[in-house]
Order: C-alpha cells, then sequence, then structure tokens
C-alpha cells in the first residue's frame, strides 16, 4: 500500500519550495513596507484646480465683434471681444479739442510775457533816463543858487532852475510807478500761465482717461488658455465688471488633496507624489509637493466650527495641500481642473521648505 501524497518526497519539496517563495516575498513586501510603504500617505478627496481669469470689460457698451468662440486655445494679448467705440472716440476727440485750446492759451501767454518783459526794460530805461535828468537838474539848481548869491544871476533864473528841478522829479517818480506797474503786470502774467499750465495738465490728464477708456474698448486675453464660459453675444449692452468669459490655464494645473491632519508628521514641500486622475484610468502622472494651506478647510467655511461647547466631538481635520503636476504631454490638455483624483506622497524624501 501505497503512502499518502505527504510522503511523496516530490510533493514535500515542492510545498518546501512553494513556501519558501511564499516567505521570501512577504519578507520582501514586509520589508519594503517597513522601510518605504508605510511613509507613503494617500488621499482620494484630491481634485485638479486651476487660476481661472474671468474676463470682463472697464467700459459699458454694445459688443461690436468677437474674435473667439467657446474651448478656444488663445494666447496672452490676443484680442477677445470689441465694444462699440464711436461714443469713446468722439470723447477723445472733445478732449482733445480742449488740450489744443490750453496748449493756445500757454502759447498767447508766453508771447504776453515777453511783450510785457520788453514793456518793462523799456520802462526801466526811461527811470534810469529819468534819474540822470534828476540829478542834472539838481546839479543845475545848486550852481544858480549859489550865482544868485553871488550877483551873478538873477532870482528869476534860480527859480526857473527849480522848477526845472522838481519837474524832473516828478518824471522821475512817474518812471518809477511805471515800472512799478510793469513788474505786478509782468508777475500778473506769469499766473496767468501757471494757471494755464494746470489747466494743460488737466486737460492732458482727461485726453489719457479718454484714450484709456477708448483703447479698453478692445479686450485682450491677460493669460494664455482656452475660453470657456462664454456668455458674451454681438449686440449684448455690457457694463463695467460683466462676466462675459472666462480663461482656464490648462498648463498651469495644479492639484489639490485635501489630508487627514494625522497624515502630516512626514510631509515637507518638494517630496514627490503619484497623481492617478479618475478620468484617465490607471495613469500616474508624476507630482510635487509645493505648499500647505494656512488653515485647515474648516477654518475657511461660511461657517467656521466652534468647539468651545458642552458637547464636544473631536473630528479630524483635513488641511488642503497643493501639489504641482508634472503630466507628460499625451496627458497634458485632458487635465481639466474639478476632475477627481487620488495623490499619494513619498514623505521618505526629507525635502524643506525653501
Amino acid at each position: 500500500m501505497s503512502g499518502g501524497p505527504g510522503r511523496n518526497p516530490r510533493v514535500r519539496i515542492g510545498l518546501a519550495i512553494a513556501g519558501a517563495v511564499i516567505v521570501v516575498i512577504g519578507l520582501i513586501y514586509g520589508i519594503r513596507w517597513m522601510t518605504h510603504g508605510r511613509y507613503i500617505i494617500s488621499t482620494d478627496d484630491a481634485y485638479l484646480h486651476a487660476d481661472v481669469v474671468t474676463v470682463a470689460p472697464r467700459v459699458s457698451g454694445y459688443i461690436e465683434e468677437l474674435y473667439v468662440k467657446e474651448n478656444q486655445s488663445v494666447q496672452a494679448g490676443q484680442p477677445l471681444l470689441r465694444i462699440d467705440t464711436r461714443n469713446y472716440k468722439d470723447a477723445l476727440s472733445q478732449q482733445q479739442a480742449s488740450a489744443d485750446a490750453r496748449q493756445a492759451d500757454i502759447t498767447a501767454a508766453d508771447s504776453q510775457i515777453q511783450q510785457q518783459q520788453a514793456a518793462l526794460v523799456q520802462q526801466r530805461a526811461q527811470l534810469a533816463g529819468a534819474q540822470a535828468n534828476v540829478r542834472f537838474a539838481r546839479e543845475q539848481s545848486e550852481r544858480y543858487r549859489l550865482l544868485r548869491d553871488q550877483g551873478v544871476e538873477t532870482e528869476e533864473r534860480y527859480q526857473q532852475a527849480e522848477n526845472q528841478r522838481d519837474q524832473m522829479v516828478a518824471t522821475e517818480q512817474a518812471a518809477v510807478a511805471a515800472v512799478n506797474v510793469a513788474e505786478r503786470q509782468l508777475a500778473t502774467l506769469k499766473s496767468q500761465k501757471g494757471q494755464a499750465l494746470a489747466q494743460m495738465e488737466a486737460a492732458r490728464a482727461s485726453v489719457s482717461s479718454a484714450q484709456l477708456n477708448l483703447d479698453d474698448t478692445l479686450i485682450r486675453a491677460s493669460v494664455a488658455g482656452i475660453v470657456g464660459d462664454d456668455t458674451a453675444r454681438v449686440g449684448q449692452y455690457v457694463q463695467p465688471g460683466t462676466r462675459l468669459l472666462s480663461i482656464v490655464p490648462l498648463q498651469s494645473v495644479y492639484l489639490v488633496g485635501n489630508f487627514k491632519e494625522t497624515q502630516l508628521e512626514r510631509v515637507r514641500i518638494g517630496q514627490p507624489a503619484t497623481i492617478k486622475i479618475d478620468a484617465l484610468g490607471d495613469s500616474d502622472i508624476h507630482g510635487e509637493v509645493a505648499s500647505f494651506a494656512p488653515g485647515t478647510g474648516a477654518q475657511f467655511a461660511l461657517l467656521p466650527p466652534e468647539n468651545a461647547t458642552g458637547n464636544f466631538i473631536k473630528i479630524v481635520q483635513r488641511v488642503p495641500i497643493r501639489v504641482s503636476v508634472m503630466p507628460p504631454k499625451d496627458l497634458a490638455s485632458r487635465l481639466l481642473p474639478g476632475l477627481s483624483a487620488t495623490v499619494s506622497i513619498d514623505t521618505t524624501a526629507q525635502h524643506e521648505a525653501p
């Protein structure tokens, strides 16, 4: 009678080998988990995000032209739409005409100042002549006084010299007054020019504002991306701040994972991450821890929890962590904001924040 299967040497050897293989595999997985696996933290509470730019006009008016369509790719600076420019062109022409008028006022003021400066020179020259005449008349009066006292000249001739002296003094005083008037007039003209310069600056500011309004009728893309949420239509009347469309920068998509606070002991900025997007199956995408939120998600809720109550129940909080996404070229265009994901962070790499 033959023995059972356990007594067959070949069976025993096969079972021993199988057991050894299982033990080795278990040891490998155990060692790997002890040295690496237990330091991998993950969460499926993760979603793709992008800093979506809302496009809104700065001026009001009717939309005249649309240059883009929904889901179209655009570059930074590319025209998106134009608002009717007629009113803004008229306003710019009006402000430019006002600025030209102020420039004419300044030119006229310069001419008047130059003319008054010439008149002032003339008045000062006349004053100098009058002062010379006064000095001569006084000398003549003094000379005839001495001659009269000596009996050489008559009293009448001396009085004539005094009268001529008094006339020269009056002429000098009139010349002094004329110089004072001319100086005040020059100061007045300079003040008027300063006022005209101020009005010119105000007119230039108005021209600049009108030009800015005219330029703002053409709305351009501030960033590169894909057009989405397009509600703009030709003929639509829009007000400043009206949301017309959005630009989604797909090239700058990032991931936000909400990790439990108990998982964050070894997490550091710069550590590598592995991302799986639910919509893309099992494709692995590399990432890197970029930053931590300045508070838990509950702190930024509309009604933050208040735990200072009698009935307190401790709840594990979640902290949003931003992860930079580095997708391959064939997947970059398929990473859309809002997609769900699973992210794992390798905390064995001890990177630190700069």
